[in-house]
């Protein structure tokens, strides 16, 4: 009788090692993935997003310089869009740092989050405010900006990002309380002239 048991009992053992090797040997492989199919990195996907984006409004930008690019801007439908650079080509390193940058104030919804590709009805708001009267105080912070931004005002020249852009520091400094440190910085990160500063 114990001799049976034995036997049982290394019968049992023998076929369930038969089900461990039958395991690893075939239905183990089907169940893992390949090294090739790792999901890549959230930082490497919104670096490719940010290059396809790059790459659409370096070469398919509307905006100019002119006077009556800027008078046209009123006329525009508000899902139209202010696209590309004004002066020089865009710089895809230096637009890379700037929508990092302006991602500080995304909660601000008068601060477009790309300085390349504005919405025509936040150009509209904003450019009305451009002739906003500011108190002394206010007056200072917006000095400030003009004198330490680096472009030494919204923009280089004044085309409509100079107009949108003005208007956008008088909206910060009345609504927000912005200093003339906070303006210069979103002046700085919101050049859209092109180049590489």
């Amino acid at each position: 009788m114990h001799r049976n048991f034995v036997k049982s009992f290394f019968i049992a053992f023998l076929v369930l090692l038969g089900f461990v090797y039958l395991y690893i040997a075939i239905v183990r492989p089907f169940n893992l993935s390949p090294k090739s199919a790792k999901p890549e990195k959230p930082s490497e996907t919104i670096d490719k997003v940010l290059a396809a984006r790059f790459d659409y409004l370096s070469t398919h930008g509307n905006s100019s310089c002119s006077p009556s690019f800027q008078k046209s801007i009123l006329t525009m439908s508000d899902n139209a869009r202010l696209q590309g650079s004004c002066c020089s080509p865009m710089n895809y390193n230096r637009y890379s740092k700037q929508v990092e940058g302006l991602k500080k104030y995304q909660d601000i919804k008068e601060v477009p989050p790309d300085p390349y590709d504005v919405e025509a009805s936040l150009a509209k708001k904003l450019l009305v405010h451009y002739d906003d009267e500011l108190t002394a105080e206010q007056q200072k912070a917006y000095d400030f900006a003009m004198q330490n931004s680096e472009e030494k005002g919204p923009c280089c020249c004044k085309c409509w990002r100079w107009y949108v852009y003005g208007g956008l520091a008088k909206v910060l400094i009345q609504k927000y309380h912005f200093t003339g440190q906070q303006v210069t910085e979103i002046w700085n990160l919101s050049d859209g002239c092109g180049g590489n500063s």
